[in-house]
């Protein structure tokens, strides 16, 4: 039976980690610094951590970091010396490893996973399935994965516990961390997450411009719906000429003939320099 060290059992996502490896045979030690973490395990999933991270890692096969990216390099470097040799080590960001934060052992198994999280174009049925918009309790979501470092044969049990501890799972895709960076925070964050933000701003300038709230919102959701599903080919059809023509105008006045720039390795170490 697989053992498995729960670093920061108790925060955001380490306690949806919690609750998804309940379901399975891992024997797991829950480890959590803060009084609030260890009480929201003890009250909302019986959980007991336990009172030592350097005793928690010991003789496991696995252990879990699910810290803040700016915690993992002092987390990781302290809890070293206690880590067995042929440990596996599971980040659930590429952000600090890309960064090199992990401590340079080459006996130990580097692992790297992380969430897609649900689609947009999510049609299961469930009503709860539906609402869960992040995903690791009732939506399908996939999951990307790396292993940065170790044997081949050590990417099964790291993909295991992925599907573990974010299920449902439905694709998982291997990549390189290298590629796992220009996910996130290239294509997720720097890209998805700002432009996201600017269409907000847009639609509370018409707002501002005299459309209430509630239809300017309702009018881009709307359209972000279609607009998105023709876009990204989850169903046929094209857009009218006017709305491409309304994309050659206004994309030279959104975007810098260079944005793509943000995918250049350089870019990319020095957005995960900041995060990290």
């Amino acid at each position: 039976m697989t053992s498995i060290a729960l670093i920061g059992a108790g925060g955001k996502m380490g306690t949806r980690l919690s609750r998804n490896l309940q379901k399975t045979d891992y024997r797991i030690r829950h480890v959590e610094v803060s009084e609030a973490g260890r009480q929201r395990l003890s009250d909302e999933l019986g959980i007991t951590c336990v009172d030592s991270a350097e005793q928690a890692v010991k003789d496991v096969d696995v252990v879990i970091l699910a810290v803040p990216d700016t915690l993992i390099q002092r987390i990781a470097h302290d809890l070293s010396e206690h880590i067995s040799s042929g440990t596996m080590v599971i980040c659930l960001d590429a952000a600090a490893p890309f960064a090199g934060h992990l401590p340079p052992r080459d006996d130990l198994v580097y692992f790297v996973t992380h969430p897609c999280h649900p689609s947009i174009f999510n049609t299961e049925p469930d009503v709860d399935a539906l609402l869960d918009r992040f995903g690791g309790s009732h939506a399908v979501q996939h999951v990307v994965s790396s292993l940065m470092q170790g044997e081949a044969q050590h990417f099964d049990l790291g993909e295991d516990i992925a599907r573990a501890i974010y299920a449902p799972v439905g694709r998982t895709h291997r990549v390189s961390v290298e590629e796992m960076a220009l996910l996130e925070p290239g294509l997720s964050e720097t890209v998805c997450a700002t432009l996201l933000a600017v269409m907000r701003e847009a639609m509370d300038e018409v707002v501002a411009r005299g459309v209430s709230h509630e239809c300017a919102r309702d009018f881009l959701l709307g359209h972000l719906n279609i607009l998105g599903a023709v876009i990204f080919d989850e169903q046929p059809g094209a857009f009218s000429d006017a709305c491409n023509k309304a994309i050659e105008n206004g994309k030279p006045m959104l975007m810098r003939d260079d944005w793509k720039k943000v995918f250049e390795p350089e870019e990319i170490a020095e957005s995960i320099r900041r995060i990290t």
